[in-house]
């Protein structure tokens, strides 16, 4: 195959903003099995030319004609969808995301819901109450609360599904250039198909996953050009534009469509992701089943009384003669259906939808939150997710990950050690008695001037050019990278694949070793004054396997010379048996890593012609593997990558983000247990530990290599895993919610804590340097780790502490108003005969108990959140889950049995042989209904406002309104009017206000309110004075603290000040692999640099992860 460049500035890169990939960095990380998601369809393939035509053939069948559309519906190409329907296997390029259609909506949605087991079980209810013989309540009773839930889901769903809608039509109504009869057309994408030949210009999204035929880069490859009829080359990825990428800085290329629409890798890649489920959720369910459970015990405890009580009274009554001619047994049955239809109101329909509505509210407030908002990036706080909020209050174990996470990923040159002439170059205004002066590179016109060093010394050396190791050392650095640079009016901008990059190739410019331009095979830098240009022979990447890189050179005068830069364990491993300088680089090494410095060890060889074209024909043919690639590509490597020289190594510093030691004090205070897994060597992670306040001076380190991984770390307070790989990362959490059963959750920044995020019980994403990788793929995102501590200490104890109390008071709600029906039975023959009025039953947790538990799981709060953070220890009951538990249900459901038993009781007796002030006996079945009513509707509102903890007018008014509008709805339905128009909907007639206008009813309702109320007060006062919560210690000394802090905030300096040295990690474990592919193929990287100035400026470089390129 022929190569030919083309002439251009552009390169090709993502929009991570609008369309980020999640899974490229590490697709040789992530364990796909583990979260079902079905693999692209990208597979080794080969490209050949017949004639004037072009083929595409992946191993998997899948062909591909160019600018040939009929080619594609050829019967070979079409599968069988349904009975004798085919169609081409070859998606259209047309997406769907999108649920519903406007017909399938009603009937989608429904079966959807349907699904539900609770409303399933109404439904079911439903048809029950349709049959005569067995309800004793209308259809009604059942139906508006279970139209009104599925009602409330369903708009949910449609204005999520509406959104998607949107975005679907926004997305395929795009326009793309289409080579259609002999030109190029304009057209949208949802019209373009397999095969096409596409142009895309500058700034355009990429349609499809697309061959590049070919670009205006200078640097670029035309991949398909003038191949003869047997000649094969195999398709990687590398050789691909993916859809949802976009074309930056390339003035115009030309693609081949290979896969379109559903069949590209953002598509078949979003698949299905891990559902996640908080403690509470398994726990209500439990709760559900076991309401149900006790509704068949009750139900048939009262249908086997019926039996007994028809046989030996009902069927010698002649007055209860119904002439049906059923015998007891089968009245008996009927009354078990009665019953279950009766009583169910144990079982809560609008729990669900109350539940979904309360974390809506909850999300919304973390969105809203302007103390996590980050104003240098624009950066809210971001819930991802609506169903994990009260879990964040039970966190007991906290994965973080280093780079990027803790520290700023902000790279800055140091320190370094060269060929053992020092222990190493480089000072530091810490520990100097005098301030020191940073080098003044006047002298370098091609400086960046932001880069600032202390040493002198080392300047001076390599301006008087006598030093030959220190030449070598820095033009290793200028030379061995996969940096690619952008001339921006006269200045030079760097492009790297991470910081780390950028950090040492601005090091080396401007020590005088400038890296000026590169081509797809040779590179150009300034050595001093003078220009010179290197033949680039081959460029073996960075991964996190190899923890290496390498390039070969060709120099000016003919030799050939390998320079290679790394991790410190596989760089040693490496050398030459004869190699110097070993002893004193180790003691740098340990010395840059207790200054928490991030270290990388440079050496070389030199390699003779014969040696390398050995050497080259081996790696051609391993490049050329259909199958085990890399595995043939690291063995090849491992050949050339031996026997090298050592130089010397340098050291990184990544300052921490700003409140990082004082979040982690903070949450280790609250139990929480807090392990950082990095890449570092383990000195440098055990400084990093101490920096962070991780680590403590009172603390006894322990080196677990050979002990119980799990047991002994999990009795730590903090560990320090170093040495990990993304896969790794996963396995600890996954050890440790396996075998402790703990709530964990993890924090990352980047591609490689993907896998790590998506394991934990919740998974946060910083928004940093790294791209949106991990943002994209976590259920909470911000923009620095010390936003942790709100979330979890202020948001989490919040909504951990609302849910609890709202299921906590719904439960108890539910029970005391069914369990009236329970105790009537014993005076009404246990024939399914109900306490209360149809309408009541239908509206009580619509209308009259609704609102005030809603808004206690919305905004209630034990303390403010200043004082939830300054006490840490109000965390403790979410982790210990002890306000809400089975024995809290039990406690609720006595609460609840107690209550019914008051209400009902309290108006019977007072009913009996009494007399109403015009001479009646308001001793009728439809006055103790409203009394009974009445009283409930108050004890349940008032009760709610002796558990709210935070009053606020929309308490007041939800309380009060709920009373208003119970007394309101029952006058309207027990009026004469209404009864006219439905007489056989509404028989209460006149019973509200004939039996209230009697005092002694009042004095009942009030007998009932506060016998039911007085055992909860004292409890409640006996709890607060003896037996006090660290929450209730707070809460009564809540003046005195705020003043306290009040004082403090006075006392406190105006601006964030360091008054230590903040420490760093070391380098080559959480390094990206870099762009070695992209320019051996001859594309161009190069991106703008950013518009709005920041610390990272210091670096004239802009970071960018490979695999959210092309």
């Amino acid at each position: 195959m022929s190569r030919r460049r083309a002439d251009s500035q552009g390169s090709l890169g993502p929009d991570d903003e609008v369309m980020p990939y999640s899974d490229d960095d590490t697709d040789d990380e992530l364990e796909p099995s583990s979260e079902g998601e079905p693999e692209a369809p990208h597979a080794p393939a080969e490209v050949r030319v017949s004639g004037e035509s072009l083929y595409i053939n992946l191993k998997m069948g899948w062909k591909v004609k160019a600018n040939d559309r009929p080619y594609h519906h050829l019967p070979e190409f079409q599968k069988k969808v349904c009975l004798c329907i085919k169609k081409s296997r070859y998606s259209g390029n047309s997406i769907k995301t999108y649920k519903y259609n406007v017909l399938t909506f009603i009937p989608l949605n429904l079966f959807e819901q349907l699904r539900r087991v609770a409303n399933l079980y109404f439904l079911a209810l439903l048809i029950l109450q349709i049959i005569p013989d067995i309800s004793t309540l209308p259809w009604y009773t059942t139906l508006i609360p279970l139209v009104v839930v599925l009602g409330v889901t369903a708009i949910k769903d449609l204005v999520d599904d509406l959104a998607r809608h949107r975005m679907d039509k926004e997305i395929n109504n795009r326009k793309c250039e289409v080579l259609l009869d002999g030109r190029f057309q304009e057209s949208k994408w949802r019209d373009i198909e397999v095969g096409d030949v596409v142009r895309l210009k500058k700034n355009d999204f990429i349609p499809a996953d697309i061959l590049l035929l070919s670009s205006s880069n200078p640097n670029s490859l035309c991949y398909v050009e003038t191949m003869n009829l047997l000649e094969r080359y195999p398709l990687e990825l590398d050789n691909m534009l993916l859809r949802g990428c976009k074309i930056r800085n390339t003035e115009e290329c030309h693609g081949l469509v290979v896969f379109a629409g559903a069949d590209t890798k953002i598509m078949r890649n979003g698949g299905k992701t891990r559902f996640k489920r908080t403690k509470i959720d398994e726990l209500m369910n439990y709760m559900v089943y076991t309401i149900f459970v006790l509704l068949i015990l009750v139900s048939a405890g009262l249908a086997i009384g019926h039996t007994f009580w028809y046989e030996e009274i009902g069927s010698n009554a002649w007055y209860l003669f119904d002439g049906k001619g059923q015998n007891a047994s089968y009245r008996g049955f009927l009354s078990f259906w009665g019953y279950i239809i009766v009583l169910n109101t144990m079982v809560p329909i609008s729990l669900y939808v109350s539940v979904e509505v309360i974390r809506l509210g909850q999300s919304k407030f973390i969105n809203w939150d302007l103390q996590m908002y980050f104003a240098e990036k624009d950066t809210p706080a971001k819930a991802r997710t609506t169903t994990l909020n009260e879990q964040l209050g039970q966190i007991e174990y906290i994965f973080s990950d280093k780079t990027g996470t803790l520290t700023q990923n902000v790279m800055q040159f140091k320190k370094c050690t060269i060929a053992g002439h020092y222990l190493y170059y480089g000072l530091d205004n810490h520990f100097s008695v005098f301030p020191l002066q940073p080098v003044d590179w006047s002298w370098n016109q091609l400086a960046d001037k932001r880069f600032e060093f202390m040493d002198h010394s080392l300047v001076a050396c390599i301006r008087s050019r006598k030093d030959k190791d220190v030449t070598e050392f820095f033009k290793l650095l200028s030379l061995c990278h996969t940096v690619m640079v952008e001339h921006n009016d006269g200045d030079l901008v760097y492009q790297a694949a991470s910081p780390d990059e950028g950090a040492l190739v601005t090091a080396a410019r401007n020590f005088g070793f400038v890296f000026l331009s590169r081509t797809q095979d040779t590179i150009t830098i300034r050595e001093m004054d003078q220009e010179m240009t290197y033949e680039m022979l081959a460029l073996l990447d960075f991964n996190s396997d190899r923890k290496r890189m390498t390039i070969i050179l060709k120099f000016p005068d003919g030799r050939i010379r390998l320079y290679c830069k790394g991790a410190d364990t596989v760089i040693y491993e490496r050398l030459a048996p004869n190699s110097r300088h070993k002893e004193t680089t180790q003691t740098a090494l340990d010395i840059f890593a207790n200054a928490t410095l991030r270290t990388l060890c440079l050496c070389y060889k030199d390699i003779s012609a014969d040696e390398y074209e050995a050497w080259s024909r081996k790696h051609k043919d391993a490049q050329l593997a259909m199958y085990d690639r890399d595995i043939a590509l690291d063995r090849v490597y491992e050949e050339i990558e031996c026997n090298l020289l050592l130089i010397g190594a340098t050291a990184i510093e990544d300052k921490l983000q700003d409140g990082v030691p004082e979040t982690i004090a903070t949450l280790a205070k609250a139990d929480i247990k807090i392990w950082v897994l990095t890449g570092d060597k383990k000195e440098t992670a055990e400084n990093i530990g101490y920096s962070c306040s991780l680590l403590t001076d009172d603390m006894q380190i322990h080196y677990g290599e050979d002990i119980d991984f799990v047991d002994m770390a999990c009795e730590c307070e903090a560990v320090i895993c170093c040495r990990v790989t993304p896969k790794q990362k996963a396995n600890v959490v996954s050890l440790v919610k396996k075998y402790k059963k703990a709530v964990t959750l993890s924090i990352g920044d980047g591609a490689n804590d993907v896998n790590m995020i998506k394991t934990a019980d919740i998974g946060v994403g910083i928004s940093g340097q790294e791209g949106m990788q991990a943002v994209m793929s976590s259920d909470y995102a911000f923009a620095q780790f010390r936003y942790l501590e709100r979330l979890l200490l202020v948001h989490g104890r919040w909504s951990y502490i609302r849910m609890c109390k709202f299921l906590r008071f719904f439960f108890f709600k539910n029970f005391a108003f069914t369990l009236v029906h329970f105790w009537y039975s014993f005076f009404s023959g246990y024939s399914s005969q109900v306490a209360y009025e149809d309408w009541f039953i239908t509206l009580y947790n619509l209308c009259y108990s609704s609102l005030p538990v809603l808004l206690v799981g919305l905004l209630d709060q034990d303390v403010n959140d200043k004082l939830s953070l300054k006490f840490p220890k109000l965390y403790l009951p979410g982790q210990q889950g002890t306000l809400f538990n089975y024995r809290n249900f039990f406690i609720s459901l006595f609460h609840g049995i107690f209550v019914s038993l008051i209400i009902f009781f309290i108006p019977y007796g007072a009913f009996l042989q009494t007399m109403g002030q015009d001479g009646e006996a308001p001793s009728d079945y439809q006055s103790f209904a409203v009394v009974t009513a009445s009283s409930l509707v108050f004890i349940v509102n008032l009760q709610i406002s002796l558990d709210t903890s935070y009053w606020t007018f929309v308490n007041c008014f939800a309380v009060l309104g709920s009373i208003a509008i119970y007394f309101g709805i029952m006058f309207d339905i027990h009026s004469a009017g209404i009864h006219v128009l439905f007489p056989s909907a509404f028989t209460f007639t006149g019973a509200a206000s004939n039996a209230l206008r009697q005092p002694y009813l009042w004095l009942t309702i009030i007998l009932t309110v506060g016998i039911s109320l007085l055992p909860v007060i004292c409890i409640q006062f006996l709890h607060k004075t003896i037996w006090p919560s660290v929450g209730d210690k707070v809460q009564r000394n809540r003046k005195k603290y705020e003043m306290e802090m009040q004082e403090e905030e006075k006392k406190k300096p105006p601006a964030f000040q360091r008054g230590r040295r903040s420490r760093r990690s070391a380098y080559a474990f959480s390094h990206s692999r870099g762009y070695a592919d992209l320019i051996s193929s001859g594309q161009s990287i190069r991106r703008r640099p950013p518009t709005r100035g920041g610390p990272q400026d210091s670096i004239r470089e802009v970071p960018q992860r490979e695999a959210e390129n092309i």
